[in-house]
């Protein structure tokens, strides 16, 4: 049906009516809605927007929901209980924090105690409207699951174990739907506490309710959390098998394209990237875009950012990959999950590389960080990356309090990880172990943590970790091999770094840090004949950032003009 402009308002709001009615017969309820509020009839709008909701939810459309509601005079929906928590849910879902727990008061307030909180009272109180009689019956437990939902996405471990709780006291055994949110719940608020197994164990039963009740977006949504539980306890295989699994799923339901599948793929370059596939890794996240900004959650964009940058990192090009956290930190929205890995630490950790130290201590104070701060997993790989900053202090003033305050910290951050059987984070710290050892130039003391480190790595083919570290590491992989450490493996990261056992020839001098790759790449352009500007186009990068890789290169070989630096480099064997 088609509406004209020059159509006498009152005829205009009588053809969107009109248009409303039957696409509620023959067409969409979204349309439905759509014609509704055009022709200001808010009252059928809300009917129509009521009982819609639970398939809105089902399919995550949440935003169109939180728009339609939005359109809707206030005093319409504080009368209607259950658009009150349909409100609250979009709110949540959209990041909207401000007014959700205003919208389960307004719906809380009409809801009369009962001898059987699932039976509807006799008599509704004056002024309510509901429509859906199915969804009024189930408020209690859904009022109850948002409030659980709301003091996750604050950190308030207590309150949401309280309110998933009450959930499991409230609902019904066959109300998988609700039931399996609130246990999901509890298994997010054991990943916020950092106890991973219990974690896993949750929310795999409540997605298992979840998928029960038909809602495959939600257990799509349910896949990247389990990854990145998996992840945290350093079981990539796990972590790729699920990722694979909930694409599958969501390829079974046909088009359109399920939201979450964009997710997966970033999570899937990350696991990538470890094992150093850079290509397969790139692909992941171009597929990703290929699928469309709206097939992924509301955090995918952020996410998308990070996987990025830490691939120009690993690519050796740091400048990017600081340019692509500022983007992340612009697009981050906060959700379920918990912040375990802030997008501030991963900047600082880059600045350390760089050997910008001013900058990284300033994060470490704007972060109010201290090596004798009470731990805790939330701040877990915020303190991993202050151990680090001590460590590039250390090589900078040789200060021994420096030194000391890592080691101290690493050993209570080690106790703590393998208590919790967060193997992710053990991982990491044994290799900040291992070179802290090897700064101090005690090689039987690093290759402690190092041997027990590629015992946890080895199973899972972790490749980057060790990569990334640069010199010091492969100097201590090789120092492995000598001792019969973990041969096969070892001889297979070493080649990652360009390098086999007896191959490097330390009677020639070494340059002061080992130069990244795009450094490498720099490097090779400055023994041509091409100026500044045309190397900065062949490497289609800007001018500031090719005079940045060149510093960085002058000071690495301890020369101070292109000539020196390819002379510098010949020696090295470094072309």
């Amino acid at each position: 049906m088609h509406l004209r402009a020059e159509e006498e308002p009152d005829q205009v709001a009588e053809l969107h009516r009109r248009a409303s009615m039957w696409h509620e017969r023959y067409g969409s309820a979204a349309d439905a809605i759509r014609h509704a509020l055009a022709a200001e009839d808010f009252a059928r709008a809300a009917d129509l927007i009521e009982r819609s909701l639970p398939v809105m939810r089902q399919n995550r459309q949440e935003v169109a929901v939180l728009g339609w509601l939005k359109t809707l005079p206030d005093e319409l929906v504080r009368c209607r209980p259950v658009l009150s928590v349909g409100y609250a849910w979009s709110l949540l879902a959209c990041g909207e924090l401000e007014a959700v727990e205003i919208r389960l008061r307004d719906a809380e307030r009409w809801l009369v105690p009962t001898a059987d909180m699932h039976e509807r009272p006799e008599a509704l109180p004056a002024g309510m409207i509901v429509v859906d009689e199915e969804e009024f019956r189930r408020l209690p437990g859904a009022i109850a699951v948002y409030r659980a939902a709301h003091a996750q996405v604050l950190g308030d471990v207590p309150s949401v174990m309280k309110y998933a709780r009450r959930v499991l006291e409230l609902v019904p055994e066959d109300d998988y739907l609700v039931r399996g949110a609130a246990t999901a719940l509890l298994g997010l608020a054991f990943w916020t506490s950092g106890a991973l197994e219990a974690a896993h164990r949750m929310f795999t039963e409540g997605m298992a309710n979840v998928q029960q009740a038909g809602n495959i977006f939600d257990v799509i949504g349910g896949s990247i959390a389990l990854a990145d539980i998996r992840i945290a306890q350093g079981r990539l295989r796990q972590a790729m098998r699920i990722y694979e699994q909930g694409l599958q799923l969501a390829t079974l339901q046909g088009d359109p394209v399920l939201r979450g599948t964009a997710d997966m793929y970033v999570g899937m370059s990350e696991i990538y990237r470890e094992y150093d596939d850079l290509q397969a890794a790139t692909l992941h996240l171009l597929r990703s875009k290929e699928q469309g900004e709206h097939t992924g959650f509301p955090q995918y964009r952020y996410r998308w950012c990070v996987a990025m940058a830490r691939i120009r990192e690993a690519q050796g090009d740091p400048d990017g990959a600081l340019e692509l956290l500022h983007e992340a930190e612009q697009l981050y929205v906060s959700d379920f999950f918990p912040n375990v890995r802030p997008i501030a630490a991963l900047k600082a950790r880059v600045w350390v590389a760089q050997g910008k130290l001013g900058e990284a201590l300033d994060w470490a104070r704007e972060q109010s960080l201290s090596a004798r701060d009470e731990l805790s997993y939330l701040r877990e790989f915020d303190h991993i990356t202050l151990a680090r900053v001590l460590l590039a202090r250390f090589k900078s003033d040789r200060a021994d309090r420096s030194m000391l305050e890592a080691m101290g910290l690493l050993e209570r951050l080690l106790q703590a990880a393998e208590a919790g059987g967060r193997l992710g984070s053990a991982v990491e710290i044994l290799v900040v172990q291992a070179l802290a050892h090897h700064r101090l130039g005690d090689i039987p003391a690093a290759l402690v943590p190092l041997e027990r480190l590629l015992t946890l790595t080895e199973p899972e083919g972790y490749v980057r970790i060790f990569v990334d570290e640069g010199e010091p590491m492969a100097a201590l992989l090789e120092a492995a091999v000598k001792q019969g450490i973990a041969k096969d493996y070892v001889r297979h990261l070493l080649s990652a770094f360009g390098k086999e056992e007896g191959i490097r020839k330390h009677a020639k001098p070494i340059a002061s840090e080992p130069l990244s790759e795009r450094e490498r790449d720099v490097l090779r352009m400055l023994g041509t004949d091409l100026s500044g500007p045309d190397i900065a186009r062949e490497l289609m990068v800007s001018l500031n950032t090719l005079r940045t890789h060149t510093k960085n290169i002058y000071d690495k070989l301890q020369v101070n003009n292109r000539r020196a630096a390819v002379r510098r480099a010949k020696d090295l064997d470094l072309f």
